[in-house]
């Protein structure tokens, strides 16, 4: 009977120390199968090509795809609620936005998601300016900011803008322009970038305050003409394009927002870290800064870790609150 007993101990044993081996195996498998990244927002849209050049790299550096995924709607939150509900297994994304993550959650007054308590940040990947932009064919006199608002003046409620959508910092930022500049101009928001765009080339609007990387596209193609940027310093994409500040003469006018990659709440630590580390190995790349600077326009996170993304995800929830409650824009 001992024997019989003895030689139960020693199988359970081995069972045990094999079962937690092939845990452990588990774990440290990660990533073991396609991952993805859900964008809020159109193809086309500036986070959808961020994502999509962020996950060719990670193709190559963590051996798995990287599938980009957009779930459009609700000024992303369609998006977001994806995600949050999602599993924490790490093998699914959000690259959010301050609209997604900050301007929302004041802006609607009820979402089905924490911006905060239902996410893991995982890194900042940069700062997200606007570009003035009117149609060259529909204002050929408008050369300048100072003619922009020249003419607005000169007709008060009769220029309008298009946004990607009510709330989003394609408004937000027009708002704060409108505001600093004490001009009256009416908001038309369109559902995503491409029919903002759209309306701004069909001639169905004056002016549209895009995000760099679309709209330095079509600056570069010739379909636009730039007339300032929402920055604090110039951007290298459109180095001959003055900042708002300079051209409107506003000075310290300053709008812009930020991406950064979210995993859902509970993403077991090592996971979370395995993903950061991937994600920052890449975004601090000379190679890849020079692409956010020289062709989107976007300003590289000086420190794009978790714990920074904290600190500035925080802050900007309370800060973009407060321009929301001053447009007075809301979404029920």
């Amino acid at each position: 009977m001992n024997n019989i007993i003895r030689r139960f101990k020693v199988a359970a044993a081995v069972a045990l120390t094999a079962f937690t081996a092939t845990g452990f195996a588990q774990a440290d498998a990660w990533p073991s199968r396609a991952i993805t990244i859900i964008g809020g927002f159109p193809g086309g849209a500036g986070t959808d090509i961020y994502a999509r050049k962020l996950g060719d790299l990670l193709t190559k550096s963590l051996n798995v795809s990287i599938v980009v995924d957009s779930k459009t709607g609700a000024g992303g939150n369609i998006g977001s609620d994806f995600v949050a509900r999602s599993a924490p297994d790490g093998y699914t994304y959000l690259l959010g936005t301050a609209g997604t993550h900050a301007i929302n959650a004041a802006l609607y007054s009820k979402l089905s998601f924490d911006v905060e308590r239902d996410f893991t940040r995982i890194a900042l990947l940069g700062d997200v300016p606007n570009v003035l932009l009117i149609n060259p064919k529909k204002h050929p006199d408008i050369k300048t900011c100072a003619d922009l608002l020249a003419a607005v003046r000169a007709k008060p409620g009769t220029f309008n803008y298009s946004s990607t959508g009510n709330g989003a910092s394609t408004h937000l930022s027009a708002a704060q322009f409108a505001n600093a500049a004490k001009i009256d101009i009416v908001h038309v928001p369109y559902r995503g970038q491409g029919p903002a765009m759209s309306a701004l080339l069909a001639g169905d609007v004056d002016l549209f305050l895009n995000q760099s990387a679309p709209a330095i596209a079509s600056v570069k193609g010739g379909r636009t003409i730039a007339l300032a940027v929402t920055s604090a310093q110039r951007l290298a994409a459109l180095p001959d394009v003055p900042t708002v500040a300079e051209a409107c003469k506003l000075p310290g006018f300053e709008s812009s927002t930020w991406y950064g990659l979210f995993g859902p709440a509970k993403l077991p630590t090592d996971v979370a870290n395995k993903m950061s580390d991937a994600v920052l190995k890449i975004v601090t790349t000379p190679e890849f800064k020079s692409w956010l600077i020289d062709t989107q326009g976007i300003t590289p996170a000086v420190d794009p870790s978790p714990a920074a993304f904290a600190r500035v995800h925080q802050a900007d929830i309370k800060k973009w609150a407060e321009i929301v409650k001053a447009s007075g824009a809301k979404v029920d």
